[in-house]
């Protein structure tokens, strides 16, 4: 990989982590459409560090609030009253939500490589990302705060962010879905999804970077993949703050309409090749 590819694709990442539009099928597509011939080692390798940061731009823009939960949580645990707290609460709701798509990571891993490895099945993802956000906005009423989530539905959000382990599946759309087809604001679940964002974002990372560490001489790749990640955890910051000032006044109808371009463009090159 060359260092305008990592910054190309960086940027990419950047912009697709948390918009809903799937960063992982850009990642996936973006070789493919420009017929990049990228090693698997170094392509694995690129994700993983790029992820990272993304994980460390949403902990950026976050950190206050971040801050607080962590600590009304820890509060409510010395003071044996782990709900009292909205915070607290609030803590015990994004574990919660973390543990379909970690059990999901585990128990499909195979399939979720393979996926990974097929454009096409990439591309037909795609399509149900943008079902996902019509569903979304035809179905929701919009009347709920973040803080009148309940346990139930943080699973409910929590399993809409298991199917997005597939590439083509955005994290952000599914679980920005789930908290509007649970009464949300947009601009609430977005919030909410950004947040439990942290923890699965943060055990995967941990996950792939130990996978990445057993790969004979990797960190030969590092200097030309710097930039890239610089430019993501830049370009990632600027586009949760420009999301969620977006979902305040608008739908999430363009991005659907997008996904659905992006997948039948791959389709048609597929066909054509």
């Amino acid at each position: 990989m060359t260092i305008l590819q990592a910054i190309l694709l960086g940027i990419i990442q950047g912009l697709t982590e948390f918009l809903p539009i799937s960063s992982s099928a850009h990642l996936v597509l973006t070789p493919y459409l420009l017929g990049w011939k990228i090693p698997a080692q170094e392509a694995f390798i690129f994700n993983v560090l790029v992820q990272v940061a993304s994980l460390v731009a949403v902990i950026a823009y976050f950190w206050t609030d971040l801050l607080t939960i962590l600590s009304a949580w820890l509060a409510g645990i010395w003071n044996r009253k782990p709900f009292a707290d909205t915070q607290a609460r609030l803590g015990w709701l994004l574990i919660l939500a973390t543990v379909p798509a970690g059990l999901a990571g585990l128990l499909v891993k195979d399939l979720v490589e393979q996926a990974f490895a097929s454009p096409l099945t990439t591309a037909i993802f795609l399509f149900v990302t943008a079902a996902i956000l019509v569903a979304a906005e035809y179905f929701s009423r919009q009347k709920r705060a973040m803080e009148q989530l309940n346990w139930k539905d943080a699973v409910w959000i929590g399993l809409a962010q298991a199917i997005a382990i597939f590439p083509g599946i955005s994290r952000s759309g599914a679980t920005i879905s789930g908290g509007m087809a649970c009464g949300l604001k947009r601009p609430a679940a977005a919030r909410f999804a950004f947040l439990m964002a942290v923890p699965i974002m943060l055990a995967s990372g941990l996950l792939a970077s130990w996978e990445m560490i057993q790969i004979p001489g990797f960190t030969r790749l590092l200097p030309a993949f710097i930039p890239g990640l610089a430019a993501s955890a830049i370009v990632s910051y600027y586009a949760i703050r420009w999301l969620l000032k977006y979902l305040t006044q608008r739908s999430l109808y363009i991005f659907a309409i997008y996904c659905v371009a992006l997948g039948a463009l791959v389709i048609a090159v597929s066909l054509i090749r």
